[in-house]
């Protein structure tokens, strides 16, 4: 059994029992190097998450936070670009804070925190371009808070102010907006910044405001442009709002019947934002059998005596006196005036005022009517079976009259209005591949970091090997030959106690227990090393 044992480990407990204090001091030594080495390159590959602390840095700002970090033993790296300060990610938040309280990041600008340190005895001077300095940079923080603004610079140029009015200059300003790729302002944006800018200068005219984008564009100048012009940003994008809606109508009629990316359209809206009040009277003929007659007044003029008229009574009823001959009757005194004055002639007159018809309209016009539509539509030409490389054909006459007709009902077209629609056949140009420069194989960034992975296996594969065949392998040689020979030094000693034991015995030739007894005091005492021996077989062989 205890030799089945032996055979099947390559060293015991025995064995290293038997090593002095020196090589079991190396062997503890190896074993805990091996161990440190082995957790040391499992934690090198597998290296802990980092998340981003902060990005788009200034560089004044990313190396006071470098310096904070190294400050405060907190290990961090830059992301592959050098965009990004990265810090493992259970200690983002907490760096965070920690860089917070010390002010950073500045980005770049100083507010109004520079009138905190003011120094005892600074001049007025000092103190107005200090104020200015802050000012400046606390726009331009505000103005950086837009989503599409990456960077903005302010510069103020308020002049010294005096009592004469003659003497009396306004301020200006001018900023400079760094913008994110693919991205830009609207005019509403741009008319925001200028007014927020007059409105945090006293005394500043919105129209000595000037905003450039990093490209030097004047963008400032588009919104006055508009204005001059009279157009308001939001006609303009509610006339790209009529637009797409009846773009988004025709493509909705012609997508089912040609298929999708066989056509193109596009759509040209004239719209009228004009309010017109108009007032307008009316006069029409007068028809007599339809006319009111509003006032009339008669005069009647003839020879001899006038008919009976006016009010019927004693005198206008009684008939008129006979005439007599002056030859007769004379006239005496004033009776011939009074005889003649009856057959004098008269006049008489008639005018009547009729009513006169008229129509009084009031008409406001609604802004944004359609005054006009452009319609053009492009169908390609019928494709044929893929594996055919004929080109395709044209749609026939029937087909384009048909999507003619369609796209009309669609856009709602008025021939009065003036609207064109224009349906054209054309054979469509398959857009070409975007070519993109091969880069060498060991310029491939996947290829790099699968290298780089590798490489760290590699490293721990090497590692795992050196300290198998420099360390391990000789401790374990060591303690298998410890093992061997204390086997070795067993068995001789066994061998050569069974040897003394029988030469004993043969040479004494003990009979009776006693005797056996007396011999082996007597063994013990020549040699007590034998015996002790022969106690600890007894006990091993006992035990297993």
């Amino acid at each position: 059994m205890a030799e089945q044992a032996t055979t099947a480990l390559p060293f015991s407990l025995a064995a290293l029992s038997r090593l002095d204090a020196r090589q079991k001091m190396g062997a503890a030594v190896a074993i805990a190097l091996a161990i440190t080495i082995l957790v040391g390159a499992v934690l090198w590959t597998k290296e802990a998450p980092y998340g981003v602390l902060f990005s788009n840095l200034s560089d004044q700002d990313g190396g006071q936070i470098v310096t904070s970090l190294q400050q405060q033993n907190i290990p961090y790296k830059f992301s592959t670009g050098g965009g990004a300060i990265m810090v493992p990610a259970g200690m983002v938040h907490d760096a965070r804070l920690r860089l917070a309280s010390q002010g950073l990041p500045k980005g770049g600008l100083v507010g109004f925190e520079v009138m905190e340190n003011q120094k005892l005895g600074i001049s007025q001077f000092a103190e107005q371009i200090n104020y200015q300095r802050g000012l400046e940079g606390e726009l331009a923080r505000t103005i950086q808070t837009l989503s599409a603004v990456r960077g903005a610079r302010v510069h103020l140029a308020i002049p010294k102010q005096t009592a004469f009015l003659r003497d009396d200059l306004k301020p200006s300003a001018s900023v400079l907006v760094g913008l994110q790729p693919g991205r830009s302002l609207e005019a509403a944006q741009i008319a925001g910044i200028v007014h927020l800018v007059s409105s945090s200068v006293p005394q500043l005219n919105p129209a000595q405001v000037s905003v450039i984008d990093q490209n030097g564009n004047l963008i400032s100048a588009q919104q006055d442009s508009l204005k001059n012009a009279s157009l308001n940003p939001s006609q303009i994008k509610y006339v790209k709002d009529v637009e797409a809606q009846y773009l988004q109508r025709v493509e909705t009629i012609l997508e089912p019947l040609v298929g999708r990316g066989n056509f193109r359209a596009q759509v040209a809206a004239e719209l009228d934002f004009t309010n017109v009040d108009q007032v307008a009277e009316t006069y029409r003929p007068n028809p007599a059998t339809e006319a009111a007659i509003r006032s009339q007044q008669t005069a009647e003029s003839g020879a001899g005596n006038p008919p009976a008229i006016g009010v019927p009574g004693a005198l206008s009823n009684q008939p008129p006196v006979p005439a007599t001959a002056p030859i007769t009757n004379p006239q005496i005194g004033g009776a011939g005036g009074a005889a003649g004055g009856q057959n004098n002639n008269y006049t008489r007159n008639a005018t009547i005022n009729y009513e006169v018809d008229k129509t009084v309209r009031h008409t406001r016009g609604a802004p944004g009517m359609v005054k006009r539509l452009s319609v053009a539509v492009v169908v390609n030409h019928k494709k044929g079976p893929e594996k055919d490389s004929k080109p395709g054909k044209p749609p026939s006459a029937e087909e384009l009259k048909r999507i003619n007709d369609l796209v009309k009902e669609a856009v709602g077209f008025s021939q009065t209005r003036g609207d064109s629609i224009n349906v054209a056949a054309a054979s469509f140009v398959p857009p070409e591949p975007e070519v993109v420069p091969e880069s060498p194989l060991w310029q491939d960034p996947e290829l790099i970091a699968l290298g780089k992975e590798l490489g760290k296996y590699l490293v721990f594969a090497l590692i795992v090997y050196l300290i198998w065949t420099k360390l391990m392998k000789p401790l374990f040689e060591m303690l298998a030959a410890a093992a061997q020979r204390a086997e070795a030094e067993r068995k001789a000693e066994a061998v050569r106690m069974r040897d003394t034991s029988e030469a004993y015995r043969a040479s004494h030739g003990m009979a009776t227990y006693d005797d056996k007894v007396k011999a082996a005091r007597e063994t013990a005492q020549q040699d007590p090393k034998l015996v002790a021996e022969m106690i600890k077989g007894w006990m091993g062989a006992n035990g297993t």
